[in-house]
């Protein structure tokens, strides 16, 4: 039963979280707003990033991409950690840290979930690339 459901509790977990922040983004939210005009990268940074996380959130709700969009997920994400840990601080505008801890949730969701289902990723691999 674990076996069943602990893999897709992680892939429903790294989903919601990418999922949730595509509003923020999209709509051009303050606080989104910010994040990416200290990177230097708004408003483009802030739109490719959420098209990114975005396919990654689709990717992940099917079993079979789960471990593409793991993949992807654990990229986007690792772009937000370093961006707190060099650039924006762990807490971002008094929100206590929750972005950088839910970034770091995804990041550990997404590497599980790769590594549950590297058989996939291998095969794929071996396949198309000889």
């Amino acid at each position: 039963m674990i076996q069943t459901y602990f893999p897709l509790a992680l892939r429903l977990i790294a989903a919601a979280i990418l999922g949730q922040t595509l509003f923020f983004k999209f709509t051009g939210a303050e606080e989104s707003v910010w994040i990416f005009q200290q990177l230097g990268a708004e408003p483009w940074g802030r739109l490719g990033s959420g098209v990114a996380e975005l396919i990654c959130v689709v990717l992940l709700l099917i079993p079979r991409t789960a471990w593409l969009g793991a993949l992807g997920g654990l990229g986007v994400i690792s772009g937000a950690i370093v961006s707190h840990l060099f650039l924006l601080g762990i807490e971002v505008k008094g929100d206590g840290g929750l972005l950088f801890y839910l970034a770091v949730v995804v990041f550990v969701c997404c590497a599980v979930t790769l590594w549950l289902r590297r058989a996939e990723m291998l095969a794929f691999f071996r396949r198309f690339l000889g």
